[in-house]
């Protein structure tokens, strides 16, 4: 007669008077733990690499609706826990009632948490450029990366880094401008970061904003600044109504440095001129 099957646990393993049954299932149980946590019992993280939590009302009529569709992640902290990543997600949550979160528990020490947090954030679509150049430096500096490892870690091309990180030395004045302007594109806020001194990008800013550059303008500009060019072909003056359908008036001057008056000044003699020839008595044929 066969041997019946036996069944249980294997004869390797002793669960009866085992002292170390409960270590050996919980070295098997290292990674991280998907839990609901009372939200009272989590802390906002102290290092928060996103400064401005931007305005979370939609967030919050999303997860009104549909709940949090994605779990926060959070380290235990004595019997508490910090928020590694997810911090608008918890405000949010926290600002329409809720009593707990969904949360992945996550094992980690304080540079690993800060460098999780950098790379959750950096993966947000509503970065700006200046956030995303300023989290990128903080990866790098926080373990020496360099452009190819952050490369890897954030999953964009290496060429793609290596620009966006040249942005994070354009400094506070020129970004002013660029923000009360409106923004920049990419391309020229990359051409402002290329000037080797502060000095230079905030009076390559500054026109840009007050002369309303072209792209071909800026580079001509940038390319003098940097003594790559003696001089400039020309100073230019671009006037761009909101309404950008109706009209654009470009001037361009033989000087290279016109100051605000003599602009006015060239604009009221073209107005004076237009005038003068409406008011002139019709050619008879």
């Amino acid at each position: 007669m066969p041997k019946a099957k036996r069944s249980g646990l294997p004869e390797s393993v002793a669960m009866k008077h085992d002292g170390h049954f409960v270590d050996l299932i919980s070295s098997r149980s290292l990674g991280p733990r998907i839990r609901m946590i009372p939200i009272e019992k989590i802390d906002p993280n102290p290092h928060q690499a996103r400064c401005e939590l931007g305005n979370i009302g939609e967030l919050q009529d999303s997860i009104r609706s549909k709940g949090i569709l994605e779990p926060i992640l959070v380290r235990a902290k004595g019997s508490r826990f910090e928020i590694i990543a997810g911090e608008r997600r918890f405000m949010a949550s926290r600002n329409i009632g809720l009593k707990e979160l969904p949360c992945i528990d996550m094992d980690v020490e304080d540079n690993e948490a800060m460098e999780i947090a950098l790379i959750e954030n950096l993966q947000r679509k509503d970065l700006d450029i200046f956030e995303e150049a300023d989290g990128l430096q903080a990866l790098a500096d926080m373990h020496q990366y360099n452009h190819e490892q952050i490369s890897t870690k954030i999953g964009k091309a290496r060429s793609t880094i290596t620009e966006i990180l040249s942005i994070a030395k354009i400094p506070r004045k020129a970004r002013d401008i660029i923000h009360d302007a409106g923004g920049f594109s990419r391309s020229t806020i990359v051409e402002i970061a290329k000037l080797k001194t502060e000095d230079d990008m905030i009076r390559l800013a500054h026109d840009i904003a007050e002369r309303r550059l072209t792209r071909e303008d800026t580079r001509d500009l940038a390319k003098y600044l940097k003594g790559k060019s003696k001089k400039l072909k020309y100073y230019v003056y671009n006037f761009v109504p909101e309404d950008t359908d109706r009209f654009r008036l470009r001037l361009e001057f033989k000087k290279q440095t016109i100051s605000k008056q003599e602009i006015i000044g060239i604009l009221q003699e073209i107005i004076e001129r237009i005038r003068r020839k409406d008011d002139a008595p019709a050619l008879k044929g």
